[in-house]
């Protein structure tokens, strides 16, 4: 796809055709899933060791508890190629990220100005690292939450943790923490749009209290309420720290621009 560009900034070229732009998207969309194929072959053949990761916790407490009360249980005879496929796609995705978010951006870029160009590359770079920060995160906390959930175990009973049940809350756990670390880079980047100020996106603290907290459910088990706590205390923390950060960024645009009208808001 060309770019042509007026008054030095780049925009979509309007000379393709649309039969052009669906099969430059077909192009894309084609390498991107070849991509993510490769990316599953490759977590199929190492799931071994994801397994024996995310069951970590379970194996540690049927050490502890040497009765064989807890364990990972597979409820069919199709279960454990179902739960490997499960976490060949998941796995698969982040490995062929760099490929198919770049087929995206290749796509779109054309249709940006500079501005917009530097702002989507600024908020990349930031938000990769903050993502994989968070999805550490998860994995750090993982364990107490699957210790903390067992500790309501009564006395005398089992727990046979269904393995496509169990891999999802391990799943689920690491991607909202992930993106619950990404949102306050989103929130500075309106604000370095001059889309929101930094007044307007604290003033929206109840909004966003209600989002987190709702998010943070529908992200986690019903029965999980101390993990639906905490992932939610970990968005409105987040959220508290983008609005001072963007209001410090406010202060120091007006203090180098007195005269400076005041920034857009939603």
């Amino acid at each position: 796809m060309g770019a042509a560009t007026v008054g030095g900034k780049p925009r979509r070229d309007r000379t393709m055709s649309l039969k052009g732009h669906l099969i430059e998207l077909r192009k894309r969309l084609y390498i991107a899933a070849a991509a993510l194929v490769v990316g599953m072959i490759v977590a199929f053949i190492v799931a071994d060791p994801i397994i024996d990761f995310v069951t970590v916790p379970i194996q540690q407490i049927a050490a502890e508890r040497g009765d064989g009360s807890i364990a990972l249980n597979f409820a069919t005879v199709t279960a454990p190629f179902d739960f490997r496929i499960r976490i060949a796609f998941s796995i698969g995705i982040f490995l062929s990220a760099p490929i198919w978010l770049w087929q995206v951006w290749a796509f779109i870029m054309p249709g940006l100005t500079r501005k917009e160009i530097r702002y989507t590359l600024g908020f990349v770079a930031a938000a990769i690292p903050l993502f994989f920060a968070g999805t550490y995160v998860g994995v750090l906390i993982a364990p107490n939450v699957i210790r903390l959930m067992w500790g309501f175990t009564p006395d005398g009973a089992a727990n046979l943790y269904d393995a496509k049940s169990y891999y999802d809350f391990i799943f689920k756990l690491l991607l909202v923490i992930g993106v619950s670390f990404v949102l306050p880079v989103f929130l500075v980047a309106l604000n370095f749009a001059g889309v929101m100020s930094g007044r307007t996106i604290l003033k929206g603290w109840r909004v966003a209290i209600l989002i987190a907290t709702v998010f943070a459910a529908l992200a986690t088990p019903a029965a999980d309420v101390v993990s639906m706590l905490m992932l939610a205390g970990i968005l409105i923390v987040l959220y508290f720290a983008a609005a001072g950060l963007s209001v410090l960024f406010d202060v120091a645009r007006r203090k180098r621009d007195p005269l400076r009208l005041p920034d857009a808001t939603l």
